[in-house]
């Protein structure tokens, strides 16, 4: 059984159990929140970049695969957005949280890391024989996943065009489930610090 197959299957649901203890752990503050969350949404953004170029084909848990060798977008300076934007708002929800921090941070950063490590070693496999020296050629100039700020341009087939809008409609449910997570920890805040709010509201006058 090849473990890269499964975590490849199973990679949207993976995050669950480090979600839930960093919502059960939380003990947010006014700075984690406002930090995270520039962190949740920079990660969200090169997610819904990518998303925007690659279409519905990246929610794919069957196989690995894809009708195109995509290199624009964002995928002109990394090769792997959508796992680098993944990784960046794990971070983020973390810093917000401040559950069981650093630890817990930690802990799911090396995990992940080490799981898209395991997937893009899949996915490559796959990329090498269906595209072969193109793809040799763009692995060589474009980071795996650290950006490369300098342009990848030697591409010579088509590329799909950026569609916002298919980006969003394909993003909706990871956009939900941020939402959620973002709520929740703002519920959680404010029921950690109702003391401190009521004392700020009858210092200033505010009713």
């Amino acid at each position: 059984m090849d473990i890269r197959k499964t975590l490849f299957k199973y990679r949207s649901y993976t995050p669950i159990p480090f979600l839930v203890l960093m919502i059960i752990y939380a003990k947010p503050t006014i700075s984690s929140i406002l930090i995270g969350l520039v962190l949740v949404i920079l990660g969200e953004f090169l997610r819904l970049w990518g998303v925007s170029i690659a279409g519905s084909e990246t929610r794919t848990t069957k196989e690995v695969g894809g009708s195109n060798l995509i290199t624009s977008g964002p995928f002109a300076y990394v090769r792997n957005p959508l796992y680098l934007g993944n990784i960046i708002i794990y971070l983020g929800v973390g810093i917000m949280s401040l559950a069981a921090f650093p630890t817990l941070t930690l802990i799911t950063l090396l995990y992940f890391i080490f799981q898209y490590y395991m997937i893009v070693s899949l996915e490559e496999e796959h990329l090498l024989n269906v595209y072969g020296d193109e793809y040799k050629q763009y692995k060589y100039y474009v980071p795996k996943f650290l950006p490369n700020f300098k342009k990848y341009r030697l591409t010579k087939a088509n590329q799909p065009q950026l569609d916002w809008i298919k980006g969003l409609k394909s993003e909706r449910r990871t956009l939900q489930a941020i939402i959620i997570i973002v709520l929740t920890i703002l519920i959680i805040w404010f029921l950690q610090n109702q003391a401190q709010i009521k004392l700020f509201s009858e210092i200033f006058g505010l009713r």
